[in-house]
């Protein structure tokens, strides 16, 4: 090693130094907490009042210690307000992780702490290249609903963005493969009067489902049909397939196959819209896409995040033409390509 690549090493770990890297190790610590004040559904309690650890201990039938330790930790980490002995929500936490806020976002912070013994494993996945999960985020009632209600929490912030930044004026009928509980399709259609949409995704997702679209009084303009997308051939005529963070879930050969089912439903001149989290073309970054390669790594046999060339690729593949990167920059780095059936 010469004396300029010692000195260009020396300035690359310069950046990061001893405590940072500790608080990068501990970090689960604060996620834990978060977590268990989530559980205890202490934000939800503590919803426009403040009490005592005394108070919060005896209607959550718990012990007064170790509760007042958990609020506490929740104090210092600027969740809560103490004042004269009394907890009270921050102004955050009341916004998003009380039940009684529309932009709660507990069930999605439920769905990570199901994840957690799977990232404890971490090691273990990437020596041997296998999942180590051993329950899907669909294997049981609670899973199912953290999970599912956690989608519909992150995309009721990003679909209405999403709707603003694709002119689908034109457009008539929607294909949402795996639309879970329908959110994207739902704003889809409030933006365009004239579109309607049909979305396809496992049985289990079915109750969710109708109940948003019910809420959003749009039963007569969207509708659910149970599908497994990956076995069985795609029902009907579309002009718009919208494929929003499925792909990652799978394998190349399985995106491919799944982006060439899509093209099959559609009439010529359709368009095929992918939305997920972009990896840079190294694939090195950003940080939250690399990571999330990590969590398929750890949860799935094949999954992992792809780069713009990577989907690009995938759809030239496929046949379509006029491919292109949406301006469009949402939580967590997630991306929208899309391109034409010819």
């Amino acid at each position: 090693m010469n004396s300029a690549q010692a000195g260009d090493m020396e300035k690359d770990t310069r950046g990061i130094n001893q405590d940072q890297l500790l608080k990068m190790s501990g970090g689960y610590w604060t996620a834990c907490a978060l977590h268990a004040g989530v559980k205890l559904d202490i934000f939800t309690l503590l919803n426009n009042r403040s009490l005592t650890s005394g108070e919060i201990t005896e209607k959550l039938h718990g012990d007064r210690r170790g509760i007042t330790m958990l609020l506490n930790a929740l104090t210092a980490m600027d969740l809560l307000l103490k004042e004269n002995n009394r907890y009270a929500n921050s102004s955050s936490s009341a916004l998003f992780l009380s039940k009684d806020s529309p932009k709660y976002i507990g069930h999605i912070i439920i769905h990570h702490h199901h994840l957690m013994s799977s990232w404890a494993q971490l090691d273990q996945a990437v020596i041997k290249g296998k999942p180590v999960r051993t329950r899907s985020s669909y294997s049981d009632e609670n899973l199912r609903e953290s999970f599912l209600m956690g989608m519909f929490n992150l995309a009721m912030g990003v679909a209405p963005r999403v709707a603003d930044s694709i002119d689908l004026s034109g457009r008539h009928h929607m294909i949402d493969l795996g639309g879970g509980p329908g959110t994207y399709s739902i704003h889809f259609c409030l933006k365009n009067p004239q579109l309607k949409a049909t979305i396809y995704d496992l049985s289990t997702t079915k109750p969710f489902a109708e109940k948003i679209i019910k809420q959003f009084d749009l039963t007569d303009r969207v509708c659910f049909s149970d599908l497994n997308y990956l076995k069985e051939k795609i029902k009907g005529a579309f002009d718009v397939a919208w494929l929003s963070h499925i792909l990652h879930g799978e394998g190349h050969e399985e995106c491919r196959n799944i982006i060439r089912k899509a093209v099959s439903a559609l009439e010529p001149g359709g368009v095929i819209i992918i939305h997920d989290f972009i990896l840079n073309n190294t694939m090195d970054g950003p940080l939250f896409p690399a990571l999330f390669s990590l969590n398929m790594l750890v949860g799935t046999p094949k999954g992992q995040s792809y780069s713009e060339n990577q989907l690009m690729d995938m759809l030239t593949e496929a046949g379509l033409i006029d491919i292109q990167r949406i301006p469009f920059d949402g939580p967590n780095n997630s991306g929208i390509i899309k391109g034409i059936v010819s």
